[in-house]
């Protein structure tokens, strides 16, 4: 039975993706974890590798455009115990031109990538701040700084969640709640871009892609940051990105 807190992982889908190498990690360090996602088979699936690590695993199926679903997310985990770290790594994209983007298409992109982090903060605030601490990380995007041409959606939706964690951070910092922005500027070299642009991931080469795993190094490093040093906003890139 590990002495530590658990920590909640939302946005949890392939074996090789982020979200699954977050709560791998973590529970390296010892932590039980929360899977939280769409899809109840894949998450299964990373339950079962988190288990094999040596921490409890617990599966919540969950949509965070969906405030009662959040709820249940967090309500399953107090029965558990406390929790030490939320990590918000939701999110989607595509190339969509700005003639093509419909109002029901951006409002989509919003709603994933930014009321969802939205409803998320809203379960985790209050809980980290009844212990007087805990750490609330949002993954970003090279989008959340600048938005690209056909990017108006995906840059819109990562631009609010930016500004949404300097709000948090600076209203709730003070109050010992740890929250950071990470940028990952670049292509994450997991199952969903593979399957999707297989032959760019591969012109890319060698270290032309963030693995998910190192990702996953820059979130611990932050929770474990000592509160005379925090950091709040970092951004992650292969060495070999243009920027």
């Amino acid at each position: 039975m590990s002495d530590k807190s658990q920590v909640v992982v939302v946005g949890v889908g392939a074996s090789r993706g982020l979200g699954a190498a977050l709560a791998r990690r973590f529970a390296r360090e010892g932590h039980p974890v929360v899977l939280a996602g769409r899809t109840a088979t894949r998450l299964e699936e990373i339950a079962a590798e988190v288990r094999a690590i040596g921490p409890a695993a617990t599966v919540v199926p969950t949509d965070v455009t969906n405030d009662e679903q959040v709820s249940n997310l967090f309500e399953t985990a107090d029965e558990n115990g406390p929790i030490d770290a939320v990590l918000h790594n939701v999110g989607n994209n595509a190339i969509i031109p700005f003639a093509d983007l419909t109002a029901k298409k951006f409002e989509l992109f919003w709603r994933i990538g930014c009321l969802g982090a939205f409803h998320v903060a809203k379960q985790a605030v209050p809980r980290m701040l009844a212990r007087g601490h805990g750490s609330l990380m949002f993954t970003g995007a090279s989008a959340s700084l600048r938005g690209k041409p056909a990017f108006a959606h995906f840059a819109a939706a990562k631009a609010g969640l930016r500004n949404l964690a300097q709000s948090l951070a600076r209203e709730y910092g003070p109050q010992g709640v740890h929250v950071a922005h990470v940028i990952v500027d670049g292509v994450i070299n997991g199952e969903a871009v593979r399957n999707i642009l297989p032959e760019y991931v591969d012109r890319l080469g060698e270290e032309g892609t963030l693995d998910p795993d190192a990702i996953a190094e820059t979130y611990l490093a932050i929770h474990q940051q000592p509160r005379s040093a925090w950091t709040h906003e970092t951004e992650v890139r292969p060495f070999k990105e243009s920027w």
